[in-house]
């Protein structure tokens, strides 16, 4: 039997202790907090729980224009108590069910601390584990996983004090929203709370590091996006980054490196993440990292070092918790001798929720530029589309990326509301190799917004060589 030890409980930790406890693993979990880690605590499932309650408003902009008489913006009043206690809630209600998940398996649950130590001889790999509330003791593992995750990186001169500089984990203590909330960092966080405040009537000003808001992602989803906020009284900072940002008691001093100074009431820091590693013993255990502090992994999880495999954000690779799940997922499977098919994530789609929201999958237009690819794509206004004329949707679009000669779809971007559930067409056209006829051949609803998805199809095989 293989004793498994795996260090992080977040959903790379828990997801791929299911996967060996049901293929006859002995498996222990440490988790420094609880299972579900910083995606449940802090991370994924409050910002947007956070972002759900912001939508209420954003979907009573066009009420007067569709007959439903409103209160003005500005008169919608937000009971911020209520909704970050409502935040806290759902996030303890998913650690009780993770937690929950667990209990009905095998799996041995400790809170506390794992750390690799250097493996005397052959055969197996020593891990201390220290509990949260006992002595600490060696476990003799065959295989480890390790899964801690990142955490939010602190800039030196603007570092979170938990009262006026925070960062994404700590807006949920605040006792009421931000007057004037300055965000640095235009990435897909700092875009995301920019968006969710802006629509609740906070005062936003978004600091971006370079001449746009999330410079890696799809060009003109960001403009879109952009003229959006714009359009809604935030104030964009490009070119900006931040030398200093102090506390003065009721406020915030934010200096721009350029020498622009932005006050306000409140800063939230959302300026990237980095590995929790310390402490895990990977220099003495030999598994290399990155240059950025990420342990270095293959498509299949496995780290430098034969039997350690590595998982989720402290990888580095794309940092979403699907791709942490099913990181972890083909470790176990890997490494209890299961068939496995390597890790492509060119078929991971992704949603940044902002309103609208961005969903991408595939190829997009930054690997097609840098490769020099011979791709045709077509881009769809969201206006175009019935259903979204009904609803006085104008904000989005629907792109296609595809082959030029065999018309195989191999990439999309989705700007819409709800696109992180219109983008799953498209997946599975990127996942099963579909082409644009089949698509194009796919009935769909009428009217719909899925429907600018085939017709965007259409449009491609309009082309002669596609015929």
């Amino acid at each position: 039997m293989t004793n498994i030890v795996i260090i992080g409980g977040g959903p790379a930790g828990y997801e791929s202790a299911y996967v060996a406890d049901s293929l006859g693993a002995t498996v222990t979990l440490v988790e420094a907090d609880a299972p579900g880690g910083a995606c449940v605590h802090y991370d994924c499932v409050p910002s947007k729980a956070f972002i759900a309650s912001s939508e209420v408003v954003s979907n009573t902009r066009d009420a007067d224009v569709l007959g439903i008489r409103m209160p003005p913006a500005d008169q919608i009043t937000v009971d911020a108590p209520q909704v970050y206690a409502r935040v806290k809630e759902l996030a303890q209600a998913q650690l009780d069910d993770v937690t929950a998940g667990l209990a009905r398996t095998k799996v041995k649950v400790v809170c506390g601390r794992g750390r690799l130590l250097p493996a005397e001889g052959k055969g197996g790999h020593p891990v201390e584990i220290t509990p949260t509330d006992g002595p600490a003791y060696v476990e003799q593992a065959d295989v480890v996983l390790l899964a801690t995750g990142a955490s939010p990186r602190v800039v030196s001169g603007a570092e979170p004090d938990g009262e006026r500089i925070l960062d994404w984990r700590q807006v949920y203590d605040l006792p009421d929203l931000p007057s004037k909330l300055i965000i640095i960092g235009s990435g897909v966080t700092g875009a995301e709370f920019a968006s969710a405040y802006n629509e609740m009537g906070v005062d936003v000003t978004l600091i971006a590091s370079r001449d746009r808001v999330l410079p890696h992602e799809d060009g003109d989803a960001a403009r879109l996006l952009e003229e959006a906020f714009a359009r809604r009284g935030m104030t964009i900072l490009t070119h900006g980054r931040a030398s200093s940002v102090t506390n003065t008691g009721d406020g915030v001093r934010v200096e721009l490196a350029d020498g622009r100074v932005i006050e306000g009431s409140h800063c939230l820091m959302t300026v990237g993440s980095v590995p929790n590693t310390g402490g895990l013993g990977l220099e003495d255990a030999g598994v290399a990292t990155d240059d950025g502090g990420f342990v270095r992994v293959d498509r299949v999880s496995r780290t430098s070092v034969p039997g350690v495999y590595a998982a989720g954000d402290v990888t580095g690779v794309l940092m979403l918790a699907s791709v942490a799940g099913m990181q972890g997922r083909i470790a176990m499977w890997h490494a209890l001798g299961e068939a496995v098919a390597p890790l492509q994530l060119k078929t991971v789609s992704s949603n940044i929720f902002t309103h609208p929201e961005i969903a991408t999958v595939g190829i997009g237009e930054r690997t097609i530029d840098d490769r020099d690819m011979d791709v045709r794509s077509v881009t769809l206004p969201l206006r175009t589309n019935a259903r979204a004329k009904m609803a006085e949707l104008t904000d989005g679009f629907i792109k296609l990326f595809c082959r030029p000669t065999t018309g195989v779809v191999i990439g999309g971007v989705v700007v819409a509301p709800h696109a992180s559930e219109l983008i799953m067409p498209i997946t599975l056209a990127v996942q099963q190799r579909l082409t644009v006829q089949q698509i194009a051949h796919t009935f769909t609803v009428y009217p719909s917004i899925t429907g600018s998805i085939s017709e965007a199809a259409r449009r491609l095989i309009e082309h002669d060589d596609l015929d």
